[in-house]
């Protein structure tokens, strides 16, 4: 099993949206990719209610059987349209891959 984990920490205004608002819209948009997408087994995403300066805003948790699986995921053109909007609204972005 491959669990890929995305963090990101989005400007406080975005594409018209406040920081908020775009939370809100990532959330409902990765969420939106389950079952549409070959491959992607499990998809949740959260906002974050911690204020800290450490806090990042929205985190992805998603899972694939295989490495192919999760480069065929990022390649999709569903994936790549909902990465260039998340591109525009973010500041910085953390990743995490692993087999479990």
């Amino acid at each position: 099993m491959i669990k890929h984990i995305v963090c990101w920490k989005l400007a406080d205004q975005a594409e018209g949206h406040s920081k908020a608002e775009n939370a809100r819209l990532l959330k409902s948009k990765l969420e939106g990719l389950a079952g549409r997408i070959p491959g992607l087994l499990k998809i949740e995403a959260g906002i974050n209610f911690n204020a800290g300066d450490a806090a990042l805003d929205v985190a992805l948790v998603s899972e694939f059987a295989t490495r192919a699986d999760l480069d065929a995921y990022q390649a999709h053109p569903l994936h790549r349209e909902l990465a260039d909007w998340i591109n525009r609204v973010r500041t910085q972005r953390y990743i995490v891959d692993y087999e479990s």
